[in-house]
């Protein structure tokens, strides 16, 4: 961080970030939305969650102790970051090969979970993914916005960010918030937010901050699963288009609506 505040003591401000990503698709089958889930489920497997947390704490500085990755039957996968500030390892502590990996943090945490899963009506299989980054001290999250954002289709986002604790200055006088914040859009590129509708909720005596994002254009092709639109007739691609604009709307709502 640019010209750093002098404190008195350990920066114990910790600042957590809550990412969570929708992916909406229509397979018109039971066999398609089985195939799908199938086809996510290979895709965001623990090895890749685990290299794209990787890259997430090379982003923010920090230094991993411990990890912890496992896939999940029928489908799902979660991976656990344990990070410090600086490097933790003793000399003598070694690697063991294993299906199961653990990695331990001193000060902070890095967790991503993926829910596949279908809509028994509408044909509709939704993929989620919910990511928290936890830190104390400088580091704060923020920056890795746009990375997550890339590493994952993204037709839905909700993002929290809240800062708790306090430190101190040097001269004694209490800091709840160490770095200038008004909105969570600030820290995600213009040509990323020109694709969504974006709307804020942010309590400012909290230092909490709230954004949803919800994607503007939907080309029909994107979403259908082994399937191409032109085998489908006009008033079949008008309601799968609806279909899926209408889930994406409950979901960006946050409620039952259609």
């Amino acid at each position: 961080m640019p010209n750093k505040l002098k404190l008195y003591g350990f920066n114990n401000l910790t600042k957590a970030l809550s990412f969570n990503i929708y992916d909406v698709c229509y397979a018109k089958t039971e066999r398609e939305q089985r195939d799908y889930i199938a086809y996510i489920d290979e895709q965001y497997n623990s090895e890749r969650l685990t290299n794209i947390m990787f890259r997430v704490t090379e982003m923010i500085g920090a230094h991993v102790l411990h990890v912890s990755k496992q896939d999940y039957e029928p489908q799902g996968a979660s991976v656990t970051f344990l990070i410090a500030e600086e490097h933790m390892l003793p000399a003598d502590v070694q690697v063991l090969e294993a299906d199961t990996i653990v990695a331990h943090l001193d000060k902070s945490h890095v967790t991503v979970h993926t829910y596949p899963e279908y809509h028994p009506d509408t044909c509709l299989a939704t993929f989620r993914v919910d990511i928290d980054v936890a830190t104390c001290g400088e580091i704060t999250p923020l920056s890795t916005l746009d990375y997550l954002i890339g590493s994952f289709d993204s037709d839905i986002i909700t993002m929290d960010y809240r800062v708790r604790g306090f430190t101190r200055d040097i001269e004694g006088k209490k800091l709840f918030m160490d770095h200038h914040m008004t909105s969570i859009q600030d820290f995600i590129d213009p040509s990323t937010l020109e694709r969504y509708d974006a709307i804020d909720v942010n309590v400012y005596q909290a230092n909490l901050f709230h954004t949803k994002m919800l994607l503007k254009e939907v080309d029909l092709q994107n979403y259908l699963f082994n399937t191409d639109i032109y085998e489908l007739p006009p008033k079949t691609r008008l309601k799968i288009n609806s279909d899926l604009r209408s889930e994406m709307i409950e979901i960006f709502s946050g409620k039952n609506i259609y």
